[in-house]
């Protein structure tokens, strides 16, 4: 299976626990790692490149850390113009279906935040359904989530754990 890893952290050089899941990754046989702050620092998105590299996956991994409970600005304007009609959706648009989608998120609160009776109000579950439903539309299969919760927290052991346990997922 060939992976296509899509990280988008604005400062992936100051994150830890980002920065530790890629390291862990390259090292990976199948996976691609495909960072879009490092490729585009304009943000002007090779909308042609990003969808063949999509063709050329059979799972795709959003990697991202959780901002303002969403993705960060550059992998929404990536959804909005990779994902078309006629490529993505639409009655000819079906270049992803049968692939898988992995969204993997680093949340800096602990998981007792995303509760209903937490400080957020919401599971992660419920504040990724826009995620849930673009993979519907693109007739793409949505893995479980992968979240590493308390992110900012993490001790070196912990950190390491979660880069093993994030390749597995990936892998598997």
């Amino acid at each position: 299976m060939r992976t296509l890893v899509i990280v988008a952290h604005p400062n992936l050089e100051k994150s830890c626990i980002n920065k530790r899941w890629v390291e862990e990754l390259k090292e990976k046989s199948g996976v691609t790692v495909h960072n879009l702050y490092e490729v585009y620092p304009d943000e002007q998105i090779d909308v042609q490149r990003e969808q063949q590299l999509a063709m050329e996956h059979d799972r795709i991994v959003f990697q991202f850390p959780f901002y303002w409970y969403s993705t960060p600005p550059l992998l929404k304007k990536w959804q909005d113009l990779v994902l078309t009609y006629g490529w993505a959706y639409g009655s000819q648009g079906d270049n992803l279906h049968g692939k898988e989608l992995l969204v993997a998120l680093s949340a800096g609160s602990p998981i007792e935040n995303y509760r209903p009776e937490g400080r957020n109000k919401f599971t992660i579950e419920e504040l990724l359904r826009p995620l849930e439903a673009t993979s519907n539309l693109i007739g793409i299969k949505l893995l479980p989530y992968f979240v590493q919760y308390n992110a900012s927290m993490l001790t070196d052991d912990e950190l390491d754990r979660s880069a093993r346990d994030y390749a597995n997922v990936v892998q598997s």
